[in-house]
């Protein structure tokens, strides 16, 4: 589908002011007493901050792939961002955020923490788990360090975890955000059942709850029983823990008979618009999904709804900024949207993102125009980027997005030359055309040496000289005459190391690959992916009734495998919208394969446009439609 305008990819617009200068926010906590806490988070290095020795800082641009309208195109877009998370965060300005909930993989290593499929997610996990719990929380440290800096001072923060690492993950949150600063454990017991032997049965999650500051955004919550009691009309019970046998009562006449029988030490009575019990730090009143609930996308540890919704009620207020840095199954930004607040969403599942959206979409849908508008989202990737999108891009737009790949920058007023890599060399950079089609020509390296001659710093100088070209093709007479240039050394213009850089190469993402370390794999970052073909067949079962198969689809990715697919059953050619419980499916088994096909019944005769969406599992995404006329 075409893309919407974008200021921030639009050479007409007014420049975009650069990203601001990032405070540090960490502070070495004082020691708390009797408190053993060392004085510095695990991992950290003074000499080299925000744990750049273990993950270095690898600056790459976002590529926007969608805009998806949702009635309210005047305000800022939220974002929905597909790539590592710790790199994206690096690159948000400080201090923009005001309410953090992260639910990252429980420190368990079993094999539900790699739940889509992707490369990238299992490539991610296999770092987590590198070097054992104290790799595990190096890695979470680095991201609990940015989302500190991300927090307003009126920030607060919630970190979902469970028995396997919520003490140790406690104490390095002590050391980043303050032991002071820590407002609740959180205790989230749900009704989960199982036959177990050996210990107690497990059946509860932790969640730590931290400010930034002591002036923190905090609205007090209220036990949901008591709107259901209140909403009876009736007295109830309350045995307090001390043995005080109580009755709160919100209307004497229909309680009476309650007053009347009953033996009690103590009868409270309240009006009913009193709110209630504060809720307490033990919340038992919310279930985890089960297997038909109406919000499942399908993810296995999916938050429900009413958990999230009361995080973010609490912690901000409508218009407030919510983060997820490991939005999964997209609770977070589904809940936030709901009721008012901005949001930004990150994962490093191409799926993951890909469900997200779908879930956004129909819950916008559900809120009615009535309501509050909703605000777009942009879809955006960070490392993995669409090429054939690229090709669509004005050439001073593709140019400016493949020199901040190269780690180069725009050059400005210079004929002939693009830009230039190397804060001291400064070598010209020359970029070729956005298709993928176009080849590079002998005529255009000579224009680009010609331009290098021309600089105000070459004239007169006899001496060597480097540029490099960037281009996804170069024709065999472009190559002869770079290696003429090249052998020229000695003459009055000499010219060495004329690179000819594919986009898609090697050698293009070497600055990006040089910089792994043992607890981070950077060469599958800087990459180039192809939208899958996909292939629809149609059969008709019985009236009104269809069935659909897409496993034709030819992925074009080396080395690739389908992942997903989603189906929109009437596609309007504009906004792709899966129906619902197509989002994300799996056949059965040990290892279940995605499901392929798909039936409907329509609501009635006529022609139906039928699109289906595939992602592989190198993060290709590609669309293939069909016209249905039903009968």
């Amino acid at each position: 589908m075409p893309d919407a305008p974008d200021p921030r990819h639009d050479p007409d617009a007014p420049p975009v002011e650069a990203l601001p200068q990032q405070e540090p926010r960490f502070r070495a906590p004082a020691r708390f007493g009797h408190v053993p806490v060392a004085a510095t988070p695990l991992g950290w290095d003074p000499r080299n901050p925000g744990f750049r020795n273990h993950y270095p800082i690898v600056n790459l641009p976002t590529q926007i792939v969608e805009r998806v309208p949702l009635g309210a195109p005047d305000l800022e877009p939220n974002r929905l961002i597909w790539g590592d998370n710790l790199h994206v965060m690096r690159q948000l300005p400080s201090e923009s955020v005001d309410l953090v909930y992260i639910d990252p993989p429980f420190f368990s290593n079993r094999v539900y923490n790699v739940i889509w499929g992707d490369e990238q997610e299992k490539r991610s996990f296999d770092d987590i788990w590198e070097g054992g719990l104290d790799g595990y929380l190096i890695w979470l440290n680095a991201r609990l360090y940015e989302l500190k800096r991300l927090l307003k001072p009126t920030g607060s923060i919630y970190v979902h975890c469970d028995w396997h690492a919520s003490h140790y993950i406690k104490v390095e949150l002590d050391k980043i955000f303050g032991y002071d600063n820590l407002r609740n454990e959180l205790v989230w017991h749900y009704g989960k059942w199982s036959n177990v032997a050996g210990y107690f049965q497990r059946n509860h999650d932790i969640i730590l709850f931290y400010s930034i500051t002591e002036d923190y955004t905090f609205n007090k919550q209220f036990d949901v029983s008591d709107d259901k009691k209140r909403k009876l009309d009736i007295g109830y019970q309350v045995n307090r823990p001390e043995g005080v046998k109580q009755l709160i009562v919100y209307d004497r006449e229909k309680a009476h008979h309650k007053i009347e029988a009953g033996d009690y030490d103590k009868i409270v009575y309240r009006d009913k618009e009193d709110p209630g019990t504060a809720l307490h730090d033990t919340w038992h009143d919310i279930n985890i999904l089960n297997s038909q609930a109406k919000e499942r996308v399908g993810y296995p540890t999916q938050k429900p709804e009413a958990l999230l919704e009361r995080i973010i009620k609490a912690s901000s207020n409508e218009g407030d900024v919510v983060l997820d840095a490991f939005v999964g199954g997209g609770t977070t930004p589904v809940v936030a949207q709901r009721l008012g607040r901005r949001w930004i969403a990150i994962d490093q599942s191409r799926v993951a993102v890909s469900v997200t959206a779908e879930r956004l979409k129909h819950a916008a849908a559900e809120r009615g125009l009535e309501d509050a508008p909703v605000p777009d989202f942009t879809v955006e990737h960070w490392g993995v980027y669409e090429a054939e999108r690229l090709s669509e891009l004005e050439a001073d737009e593709f140019r400016a997005f493949v020199l901040a790949c190269y780690d180069a920058r725009v050059a400005s007023g210079e004929e002939g030359i693009h830009g230039y890599k190397g804060s001291r060399a400064r070598i010209p950079v020359w970029v070729g055309p956005p298709s993928p089609r176009a080849i590079v020509t002998a005529e255009e390296v000579n224009g680009f040496a010609q331009a290098i001659a021309r600089l105000e710093r070459y004239r007169g100088d006899e001496g060597l000289r480097d540029g490099a070209m960037l281009a996804w093709g170069f024709g065999p007479d472009a190559r002869e005459a770079a290696a003429e240039l090249r052998g020229r050394e000695g003459l009055e213009i000499a010219f060495v190391r004329l690179e000819q850089v594919a986009i898609d190469s090697e050698a293009f993402r070497s600055h990006v690959a040089s910089k792994s370390t043992e607890r981070g794999d950077y060469r599958g970052f800087l990459t180039f992916v192809h939208p899958p073909l996909v292939e629809i067949e149609v059969q008709r079962r019985r009236p009104l009734h269809y069935a659909f198969d897409a496993s034709g689809t030819v992925v074009l990715n080396a080395g690739a495998k389908v992942v997903n697919a989603h189906w929109d059953f009437d596609y309007d050619g504009r906004v792709f919208r899966a129906a619902r419980g197509e989002w994300f499916r799996r056949g059965k088994g040990k290892d279940p394969a995605p499901v392929m096909d798909a039936q409907h019944t329509f609501p009635r005769a006529g022609r139906y446009r039928v699109a289906c969406r595939v992602q592989d599992d190198k993060g290709g995404e590609g669309m293939g439609e069909i016209e249905v006329e039903a009968e």
